[in-house]
């Protein structure tokens, strides 16, 4: 693409672009966030075990982590918005079966569903903005889409709090319907339709396989770990894997080219975000039962208890966008992980005698602050690594790496701080586990910003204002 074609982010069709980019992975956030605060009256309305419930969170996770990549391959090669488009459609029947689901079984089979198209659209929505916007504009408009984006999914607590206290949990998946409809009409109106020309239209069938069968494999073994079948899980999981590996390096056209491993930004940030999303899933996950179980905190109340997240989000993305692009991304890829590693530890306060003010207010408003100042720099970072007509791809590979974190972490912390069977429920053994639990999200998340600190390096200056071939 030449740059005459480019947009400005000050421009109307540049805000519907960003509209419509947020909207399409804000439906995505929003369900990964969202579904957390209903998981009691879950499993209370449809009769459901806690592995039922850590299913129907990783289920979602499992199809959007193992097809991910391949959502960014098809984007690239068959046009980034008609790929956006469908998932979205794809997206929102799922909801519709979610929202219906009679069973645990069948809500978990109808979160598969919800992933895959959360898959189609997702990288979509960010390569779209790497690829329309003048490279000027590109840090600002990835820190107005990561921030408005990261509102979605820090909204999902209260949004779901009161859907599930004052009408039924079904709605917190029904309500995605409208906001799909939204999302289509004006990315077919204001989203020129972009691809990478070099592309060929083969599938990697194969490597989508593994991925899924390897990644289904571990978070079978882990959350049903004690069972027969537990140890041929996760062996199974392991060699698909390795195979994985061996497929990708050997095709001839991966949905995951290994070369762009080799660039050691790439791999250092994206090793950060499974560290750092690890924990964020499991901070989240844990939390909002720790809320309604340990400190008799109600649906809505739980939601509402979330908001200084959504708040930092609102009002410090963008500009951390902006700080990233100006001062360069090492800083705050390390000082925001270690921000919220500081927060999780506050959040230990959280029991049965807590006060919102004293011990919950405090540590979200840091953890807050610190994903605030992390995730605009850090999706810079991945996008700038990678050559631009591999966006879609790049943008795959990072989304896959952090849902895969917060999967592998909701389907091992459980067994690893003691849960099991219906304890989820009992005030006095989740108590126990979510100190456990917080703990070692800590420990990863501060990992995380040494991680960033020893292998992230700035851009040299003379290169910054360099053109984009």
């Amino acid at each position: 693409m030449s740059d005459p074609e480019l947009i400005s982010l000050d421009s109307s069709t540049g805000r519907m672009v960003v509209a419509a980019a947020t909207l399409g992975s804000g439906l995505t956030l929003l369900d990964g966030t969202v579904v957390n605060v209903a998981l009691k009256t879950i499993g209370e309305d449809l009769d459901a075990s806690l592995a039922d419930l850590q299913w129907i969170t990783n289920g979602y996770l499992l199809s959007m982590a193992s097809l991910i990549l391949l959502g960014g391959a098809l984007g690239d090669r068959f046009g980034r918005r008609r790929i956006f488009v469908i998932g979205t459609v794809w997206f929102a029947l799922a909801s519709l079966l979610c929202g219906i689901a009679p069973t645990p079984l069948v809500l978990i089979l109808a979160r598969v569903l919800q992933g895959i198209g959360a898959a189609l659209l997702t990288p979509g929505s960010l390569s779209i903005i790497q690829s329309v916007f003048r490279p000027a504009d590109r840090g600002k408009a990835i820190g107005a889409w990561s921030g408005l984006g990261g509102i979605a999914a820090a909204i999902g607590p209260f949004i779901g709090g009161a859907l599930v206290q004052y009408v039924s949990w079904r709605w917190i998946f029904l309500i995605n319907l409208p906001l799909a409809v939204i999302t289509v009409l004006i990315a077919q109106r204001s989203v020129s339709e972009t691809r990478d020309a070099r592309a060929t239209g083969r599938f990697d069938i194969p490597g989508a396989a593994l991925a899924c069968i390897a990644l289904g494999g571990v978070t079978w073994a882990l959350i049903e770990w004690g069972k027969p079948s537990a140890p041929y899980a996760a062996a199974g999981g392991l060699l698909c894997g390795a195979a994985f590996i061996v497929v990708e390096a050997r095709g001839r056209e991966p949905m995951m080219p290994l070369g762009l491993f080799s660039n050691r930004t790439f791999s250092a940030a994206n090793a950060m975000t499974f560290l750092v999303y690890a924990a964020l899933g499991a901070v989240l996950f844990f939390l909002v039962i720790q809320l309604q179980t340990v400190a008799g905190y109600g649906a809505l109340q739980a939601g509402i208890a979330t908001l200084p997240i959504t708040v930092c989000m609102l009002f410090l993305a963008s500009r951390a966008g902006a700080l990233g692009t100006r001062i360069g991304p090492r800083i705050p890829m390390t000082v925001g992980p270690i921000v919220m590693a500081a927060g999780t530890l506050l959040l230990l306060a959280v029991d049965a005698d807590t006060s919102y003010w004293r011990d919950v207010f405090p540590g979200l408003t840091v953890f807050g602050l610190g994903l605030s100042l992390m995730v605009a720099p850090l999706t810079g970072t991945v996008l700038a690594a990678a050559p631009d007509e591999n966006a879609g791809i790049a943008s795959g590979v990072n989304n896959a790496v952090a849902r895969a974190g917060s999967l592998l972490a909701v389907a091992a912390l459980p067994v690893a701080v003691g849960l099991s069977g219906e304890e989820y429920a009992v005030a006095s053994a989740f108590d126990a586990a979510y100190v456990r639990a917080a703990v070692i999200c800590a420990v990863l998340l501060a990992l995380g910003g040494v991680v960033s600190w020893l292998t992230i390096r700035n851009p040299r200056p003379d290169l910054a204002d360099a053109p984009v071939m």
